[in-house]
């Protein structure tokens, strides 16, 4: 029995082993499998690999999601997800640049999730598809730059944007392309024609065209300007149509001048659309036959006057001097001294773009000119160790001043480095000062902005083509940048046409709670636009309320780190909403942050002037590089906030 009894409990003993090993070798077995599978991918996925391997139903186009997105998306339906963005996996910073230019890209990696979102603003996925072109481009000619330094032991460095720029010495008497302008247009470029019309095709038509963007049949019509001449039939009336054309969106809305007794209030610049006079054609002369009243007769809207007779400003076998001039709203044409007509600046069809100037029709073109180009200056004869961004203490900033600028904005930017970007607070490093500025279409931009970041160390350069309706990305960059990357106790937005005391904004600051802080000049009541027409348009779909919340003006406002932080995470987990006026969208923000149980202080400072310069100012828009050089000069010889003419 006992023998038995033993049998048996060695016999279980062994079964036990048996089903151990068994157990132990099936996990591992189960274990090799899973990891196996896990890296049987042939190479590291890129971000774009993996987002293209996890497809969802609902992205745009071909883009796809990814897994965090689709666990974020079950949660929370309203929430974006994230879709692939072409070219935006090539915005990254190479290893084989300097530290000073790797520092311009530093917000690049902090972005990508930003540009990502599902519910992107409107040019997202151009703005970075023409960005990593352009990124590529200009990594091509950095390659080869460097080649020939090495090769010749020197600079071979050119004048790659020219002050001006003019006809060649025989114009064709066809027309054609008739300026390369080389840097794009800016405030105050001006392009002025000498020619006489010549009676032929019905009149002639002036075009700026702009860059022509990759895989595009023809570049954008950026100001079509269309003068029709009546010829022998002396019952036509003579006219100009001003319009604009894009690949995608075709012809835009065409404006007339003369407008037919519509003559519209709305200025651009603060000149009117167009200079009304009545043309007296047989017609108009039958009819003011049997009309005693003068109705045919209409003011000119510019200076009141009255014409009784015809005053075209383009006749038939007349010379004529034409100049475009280049305004903060619109292009302005002025003939033989007067102003004709203006026009208003379309979105996504800035001056900026302008490549060429097109002249066709019935004219003998004798010259041509563009001059107040855009132009850097030589960076190897200005001291950049004065002008260029100071080193940066270790201990956290007092104030990150953040400043939208462009790529061809060179004079501007450099007029800031010598008047208030030099305040002690500034070149002591307790304030930083930045320029956030996107690609350009025009390469030979994108290359003197590189020789400009590796010059002064101030830009940090965005993974996107800078368009308007991108800029609230740049108001979420600098929080970015003030949070993570130069963490700053106050964040300051403003532009690069702005004068900033800094000594009186830090005064205003310090004085104020350090949390939950709103500075600048606030609008406490105010509506969205509703005017499909106006370049701040709103549909109900984007802002069903009939108010905004408070809100500061763009050009120039404060606010504390925890918003800034709070801005920041809202948009890394996508719980706050895109919007694209950056200075409203900075205002929808800090109530979605007061709704979390904070306090928020919103400080109304008038002497923050967003149109102008007023006397005492603490910030003044619209300064001209000669009128910021003027109020610095006043600051430093009068020791008195006073504007300049």
């Amino acid at each position: 029995m006992k023998w038995y009894l033993s049998n048996i409990y060695k016999r279980e003993k062994k079964m036990k082993k048996w089903y151990g090993g068994t157990l132990i070798l099936a996990l591992a077995t189960i274990l090799a499998l899973r990891y196996g599978l896990m890296n049987t991918q042939p190479k590291k996925q890129s971000a774009r690999d993996f987002f293209r391997n996890h497809p969802t139903k609902n992205s745009h186009s071909s883009s796809n999601e990814s897994l965090e997105s689709k666990v974020a998306r079950a949660s929370e339906p309203g929430r974006p997800h994230l879709i692939n963005v072409e070219g935006l996996s090539d915005l990254i910073a190479p290893n084989n640049i300097t530290k000073r230019e790797s520092e311009a890209l530093l917000l690049w990696s902090h972005m990508h999730l930003l540009l990502s979102r599902s519910d992107f603003l409107p040019e997202t996925i151009q703005g970075v598809k023409e960005a990593s072109i352009a990124w590529g481009d200009l990594l091509s000619v950095i390659k080869s730059e460097k080649t020939i330094k090495v090769g010749n032991g020197n600079n071979s460095k050119h004048e790659v944007c020219p002050s001006s720029v003019s006809s060649p010495a025989k114009i064709s008497p066809t027309g054609g392309i008739v300026l390369e302008i080389p840097c794009g247009l800016v405030e105050d470029s001006s392009i002025t024609l000498v020619g006489i019309p010549n009676g032929e095709q019905g009149g002639f038509r002036i075009e700026l065209l702009g860059s022509q963007a990759f895989g595009e049949p023809n570049p954008p019509i950026i100001l079509h300007y269309n003068v029709s001449l009546p010829g022998d039939n002396m019952s036509d009336e003579s006219f100009i149509v001003q319009n604009t054309w894009t690949n995608e969106q075709k012809w835009g809305k065409e404006e007339r001048c003369p407008a037919h007794l519509s003559a519209s209030s709305y200025k651009v610049d603060g000149l009117v659309l167009c200079n009304e006079r009545v043309l007296r054609s047989t017609r108009a002369e039958n009819i003011s036959m049997h009309h005693d009243s003068g109705d045919t007769s209409l003011t000119n809207i510019s200076t009141g006057q009255t014409h009784e007779s015809a005053n075209f400003p383009f006749i038939e076998g007349n010379l004529f001097t034409a100049t475009l001039w280049i305004g903060l709203e619109g292009f302005h044409m002025t003939v033989n001294g007067r102003h004709e007509t203006s026009f208003e600046y379309r979105e996504k069809l800035e001056p900026c773009t302008v490549n060429q100037v097109k002249v066709a029709g019935g004219l003998d073109l004798l010259s041509s000119l563009a001059k107040g180009l855009p132009v850097s200056e030589d960076h190897d004869f200005v001291n950049s160790e004065h002008l260029g961004a100071p080193p940066i203490p270790k201990r956290r900033l007092l104030m990150l001043v953040g400043v939208f600028s462009t790529g061809n904005n060179f004079k501007r930017r450099m007029a800031l480095r010598r008047t208030w970007m030099q305040y002690e607070a500034v070149r002591s490093g307790d304030v930083a000062v930045r320029f956030f500025i996107g690609f350009d279409k025009n390469a030979q931009v994108n290359l003197e902005l590189w020789r400009e970041v590796e010059a002064y160390g101030d830009i940090q350069l965005m993974p996107f083509v800078d368009y308007y309706s991108l800029i609230t990305l740049k108001t979420i960059a600098i929080c970015m940048f003030g949070t993570k990357i130069l963490p700053a106790k106050y964040i300051m937005k403003t532009d690069d046409d702005a004068f900033v005391r800094i000594d009186e904004v830090l005064s205003g600051v310090k004085s104020r709670p350090a949390t939950g802080l709103l500075y600048g000049l606030i609008s406490f009541d105010s509506s969205p636009h509703r005017d499909k027409d106006s370049k701040w348009h709103i549909s109900e779909e984007e802002w069903p309320n009939a108010t905004y919340p408070p809100w500061a003006h763009g050009p120039g406002y404060v606010i504390s780190r925890d918003i800034a932080k709070f801005i920041v995470q809202g948009h890394q987990n996508r719980s706050l909403k895109l919007f694209k006026l950056e200075d409203v969208a900075m205002g929808i923000w800090i109530e979605q942050f007061s709704k979390g149980g904070k306090e928020v202080q919103y400080i109304n400072e008038e002497r923050f002037y967003n149109s102008g310069c007023e006397y005492n100012y603490i910030l003044a828009h619209y300064q001209s590089p000669r009128l910021v050089l003027c109020l610095w000069e006043k600051l430093q010889k009068q020791f008195e906030p006073t504007c300049c003419d």
